[in-house]
């Protein structure tokens, strides 16, 4: 954790203890940084707590200005609609919302109580509760205002942890929530909602509320988590596949491996230890990062499509031929080799005459230079579909694999897919699924 207010330990010693975690609908996706707060309320409800995951159709409108130095965009209705229905189907993965358990997780929507109110009601009814020095206070409104981060502050965002408040006042109210969760830059949020509970609240019995962050997650080299070469990595298939979804943890450092492995799977301390022991053995086994990415692949995207990631893994580390290349289905191929999608060629380029120096070099720019090409073939360092070629070797259609791809290799790492271009295709995007 990383902050945590007086009487939160002993509140949920108690017993059974109402908490929640908001997430503001800015995709219609949900990426690897919101596992922790999924983690958190799953271990809530196996702890016998009752979580309440809330998605923020309100306050998705105005943007958490919360670790920002620029204001968000804001999002128009059918985009923000689709948003909130695609991460409240993703937190359905995780909990069980339909249980009838006594803890049964319950699944909000902020936009169901905050479009009831009008602009002068919520200022009148809600706004005199809390000072504006006391907002103002807050260190994320205290940086944008000083110009530490970005240019200022608009009063849409300034608003934000009033409606974040109010939020919690309302779950308070409604389902007895007595904590809120979140991450450390959620801090200043969370509390202006504790102090709006105790000063709401006419009762004195009723005034309990508490707070809880954990430290955002960040890799060893102090660079941002939850991104890969192409962007973030996202817990939908759509636009994280699974293979690349596994192997954004299998690729994962030792020191990270070593981190993540204790935050992201639910594995008992016992087992952890021996692992990391036996992974310290043997570190080029990788065991620790195989073990990270099986938890954590399982997880989010159930056993059959971890068995699949695994699969297409082991292929890309087989010696693979043009025959095993060709029998793939597309989708398969595009998954492993997409981020290898380098240029264009024609049938024309496939013809008997093409040089293949000129083909390599002028035509899709594999090589800088035809010298470059000529030196690399003879150096038995070119492959096509991973077989060795040399300079007499004449690429035509019967290389193409699937009718439209041709994997060309250099050296050990290097890998370049050229494209028919009678295929439709964006550079560096995947090709449709035909």
């Amino acid at each position: 954790m990383h902050d945590i207010m007086p009487g939160t330990e002993d509140e949920l010693l108690k017993g059974m203890t109402t908490a929640y975690i908001g997430f503001d609908p800015t995709s219609d996706s949900l990426h690897i940084g919101s596992l922790v707060p999924i983690i958190i309320l799953v271990h809530l409800y196996r702890s016998g707590h009752k979580p309440i995951a809330l998605v923020g159709g309100a306050t998705g409108m105005i943007g958490d200005p919360s670790g920002k130095s620029d204001e968000r965009n804001l999002l128009d209705e059918a985009t923000l609609e689709k948003n909130v229905n695609g991460i409240k189907g993703i937190l359905s993965r995780f909990l069980d919302f339909e249980s009838t358990e006594a803890n049964a997780p319950i699944l909000v929507n902020n936009y169901d109580w905050i479009k009831e109110f009008s602009f002068i009601s919520f200022a009148r009814d809600v706004g005199k509760r809390i000072t504006v020095n006391y907002m103002m206070s807050k260190d994320s409104v205290k940086k944008r205002l000083s110009g530490e981060a970005g240019m200022g502050m608009s009063f849409t965002e300034f608003t934000y942890q009033l409606i974040q408040g109010y939020d919690f006042y309302h779950l308070h109210k409604t389902y007895g929530a007595k904590l809120q969760l979140g991450g450390s830059d959620q801090w200043g949020n969370i509390t202006t909602g504790t102090e709006l509970i105790r000063r709401m609240n006419t009762e004195e019995g009723k005034k309990d509320a508490y707070a809880m962050t954990c430290p955002l997650i960040t890799k060893a080299d102090g660079s941002k988590f939850g991104k890969s070469e192409g962007g973030n990595v996202w817990l939908t298939a759509d636009k994280t596949s699974p293979y690349k979804f596994y192997q954004f943890w299998v690729k994962t450092t030792d020191i990270d491996a070593e981190k993540y492995i204790k935050i992201f799977t639910f594995l008992g301390e016992g087992e952890i230890n021996t692992l990391i022991e036996t992974h310290k053995e043997a570190p080029h086994l990788r065991l620790l990062q195989k073990k990270l990415a099986e938890e954590v692949t399982r997880f989010v995207h159930g056993q059959e499509q971890l068995d699949e990631a695994i699969r297409r893994s082991e292929f890309v580390f087989s010696k693979y031929n043009y025959e095993q290349l060709n029998a793939v289905s597309e989708d398969f191929f595009t998954d492993i080799f997409g981020e290898f999608f380098y240029a264009d060629i024609t049938k024309e380029n496939l013809a008997e005459e093409q040089d293949l120096v000129e083909l390599l070099s002028d035509v899709t720019k594999v090589f800088p230079s035809r010298g470059e090409a000529r030196k690399g073939i003879a150096a038995n360092a070119v492959a096509v579909n991973k077989e060795k070629i040399t300079a007499d070797y004449k690429i035509s259609e019967k290389d193409l694999i699937l009718g439209k791809y041709i994997l060309i290799g250099f050296g050990k790492n290097k890998s370049f897919v050229l494209t028919l271009k009678s295929v439709s295709y964006t550079h560096l995007t995947l090709p449709t699924k035909a």
